[in-house]
């Protein structure tokens, strides 16, 4: 009998190995959006012009087979291998997944256990693996790549959630978590300027405005053309890579994600003042508003220095990191957990395991 839970030892092994793998997750989910980001910034997005496999094959073929099977697009095998790494990396996260479904089905009975965010989560890998595949497909559509890097924030963020639930639902406390509104703002705030950096890079805008605090020498550029970079019906089937869209469009994009950032960090603030009496959350806040200044300061950093790779990777895990402590923020600041009571729990785990 598990001291702390009163439940049955079988059951709380099994509670303790889905929160391990949950953990695990979160860092594992960290590693494959890096590595995916790494892919797209050395241009390997399209290192295998076809999915899943790669010129035909499961691994990256030698230069033989791949003109063979496509004359048109010589093998690069560095790029090729990125891109089938980050397959790899990415298809390991779903098996994580269905092995937490199945451990959540076999504790679907013991209270609290969130088994419908366990499903959530696979279902929203399976899309992961889809707009993956239309990456390619589709040959880099900004639409779709911009998705893709949402979506492995989003995995990352339920990775988190079901790691914090588990935790809570092992000590006893499984409780509900109802952030307060400005904290919800901020979280949409934060994704609208993931989709925009998304946007920017995808479009390849990232050098588009010169110079900082201005672009290209104004403050308000004016060689700016909203209405096309921001045409989210743009047509599909040419090759995206290295962008489509003309310079007055790029600058545009890029001017409107320093925007984005701005009020981020407006709104970020104005959370820290209102929520700041929350002890348990108040270190979190905090860390939060440090990640959004390192992470200002890697994008400018990125901008003077014209976006070095490693500084470009560095800015989409401040990115990440940023949404991690924003969410262990919001964790701490909707706390309504209750104990739940020892002999249910005990019931639980004798009913399901006898």
């Amino acid at each position: 009998m598990d001291t702390a839970l009163g439940i049955k030892s079988s059951s709380s092994k099994l509670l303790r190995r889905a929160t391990t793998l949950a953990g695990f997750g979160v860092v594992f989910t960290l590693t494959v959006v890096l590595a995916g980001a790494w892919t797209r910034l050395v241009d390997a997005g399209l290192g295998c012009p076809d999915w899943p496999g790669c010129y035909g094959a499961l691994v990256v073929p030698d230069a033989e087979r791949a003109a063979a099977f496509a004359p048109d697009d010589p093998l690069d095998h560095y790029k090729a291998w990125m891109e089938m790494l980050h397959r790899y990396l990415a298809s390991s996260l779903g098996l994580l997944a269905i092995a937490l479904v199945w451990i959540g089905w076999k504790l679907r009975r013991v209270p609290g256990y969130p088994l419908a965010l366990s499903l959530l989560l696979l279902v929203v890998i399976g899309l992961q693996g889809a707009f993956g595949a239309w990456t390619v497909t589709l040959k880099l559509w900004p639409q779709v790549v911009t998705l893709h890097l949402l979506g492995g924030m989003s995995v990352l963020a339920l990775f988190f959630w079901l790691y914090r639930r588990l935790r809570s639902c092992q000590s006893g406390a499984p409780g509900s978590r109802k952030p307060p509104a400005s904290w919800w703002l901020v979280l949409l705030l934060l994704t609208g300027q993931m989709a925009l950096g998304g946007w920017t890079s995808s479009n390849y805008a990232g050098l588009s405005c010169t110079g900082f605090p201005t672009c290209n020498q104004q403050w308000w550029p004016q060689q700016t053309d909203f209405s096309e970079g921001f045409h989210l019906t743009q047509e599909v089937g040419p090759n995206y890579l290295h962008g489509q869209l003309h310079a007055p469009a790029r600058t545009a994009i890029h001017f409107t994600h320093r925007l984005g950032a701005l009020v981020l960090g407006l709104g970020l603030l104005l959370l820290v003042v209102r929520q700041y009496r929350q002890r348990t959350a108040r270190p979190w806040l905090a860390l939060a508003l440090l990640m959004y200044s390192v992470q200002a300061g890697l994008g400018i950093a990125a901008v003077l220095l014209l976006l070095p790779l490693w500084l470009a990777l560095l800015h989409t895990a401040g990115a990440a990191l940023l949404l991690l402590s924003l969410l262990m923020a919001g964790w701490q600041l909707g706390y309504t957990g209750t104990k739940v009571p020892r002999v249910t729990l005990t019931e639980v785990g004798h009913a399901q395991f006898q």
